[in-house]
């Protein structure tokens, strides 16, 4: 056998071995950088993949809710279960299932999912439908929602509205839902 046979032989191997290291090195470096940028997904982000999807959550002093996820907030959602509608507070869930595995950063999220739950109520105060809000503690009152401020809602219990005026802080509500 000629050396120059024996010595590209050699070589060759030498660098099919430097390849299977650097294929394995930037493999682990990929596997690394996923981690690293997993981590910084949060539920929002989630949610906003899950859009029109059929989830389940366990919500904190409601239960076990099925429904389709119509819209994602700043701390909440919308959640379409037919003929009743919930917003809850991102806060009060303690699972959700079905969650697709895509997820929409923050900066390509639309304008609207940054309207904080305050707004959310807002639309329903405005609408001045019978509605029932559901607390972390699994207390619900129906009533109609009169105002919503910075961190707590007045809802009007009784008779068409026409009863107590009850304050409920955003830290103790889980749900409100159409009546």
């Amino acid at each position: 056998m000629r050396w120059d046979d024996h010595l590209t032989g050699v070589f060759e191997d030498l660098e099919q071995q430097a390849e299977g290291l650097a294929l394995a090195e930037r493999d682990a470096e990929v596997a690394e950088l996923l981690r690293a940028e997993y981590a910084a997904v949060d539920c929002a982000a989630r949610l906003q993949g899950s859009l029109r999807q059929s989830l389940v959550l366990r919500v904190s002093g409601v239960g076990s809710l099925q429904a389709v996820l119509s819209r994602v907030g700043a701390g909440w959602c919308l959640l379409d279960a037919g003929s009743t509608e919930w917003v809850v507070r991102l806060a009060a869930v303690a699972s959700l299932r079905g969650l697709a595995e895509r997820a929409v950063p923050e900066q390509a999220r639309p304008i609207l999912s940054r309207l904080g739950l305050a707004s959310a109520l807002r639309g329903v105060a405005e609408a001045r439908v019978e509605a029932v809000v559901h607390c972390i503690d699994g207390s619900a009152t129906r009533g109609i929602l009169l105002r919503v401020g910075a961190d707590h809602i007045d809802l009007v219990t009784g008779e068409a509205g026409s009863g107590l005026v009850e304050t409920v802080p955003f830290a103790a509500l889980a749900a409100v839902r159409s009546a």
